[in-house]
């Protein structure tokens, strides 16, 4: 994502824990933003789980699908090593614009 759309795109900040609890609140806001340049700031994450690394990647689809930008940016170490363990490689979706 270019500076420009960086600075346009809705901002979404994950929370520490990505939990079942976090998943549903997660799937909204992400809804309530579909049709714009998103930023997800992933910067506070300590520990991911399976329910919200399933919205996140539902949510790339979508934008992908859409051709909107989006991009996950300031990944704490948190999130880059519950992705790992999770099986998906952090470069799969950090710091990337995923538009067709």
């Amino acid at each position: 994502m270019s500076a420009q759309q960086l600075g346009a795109a809705a901002r979404i900040e994950l929370p520490e824990i990505l939990d079942l609890n976090a998943a549903s609140p997660l799937a909204v806001e992400f809804l309530s933003h579909r049709g714009e340049a998103v930023s997800v700031d992933a910067s506070r994450v300590a520990r991911i789980g399976g329910q919200c690394l399933q919205v996140l990647l539902s949510a790339v689809n979508t934008w992908r699908a859409d051709a909107v930008p989006f991009a996950i940016v300031g990944a704490s170490s948190g999130f880059t090593d519950g992705l790992a363990r999770l099986g998906v490689a952090p470069a799969e979706l950090i710091d990337r614009e995923l538009t067709q």
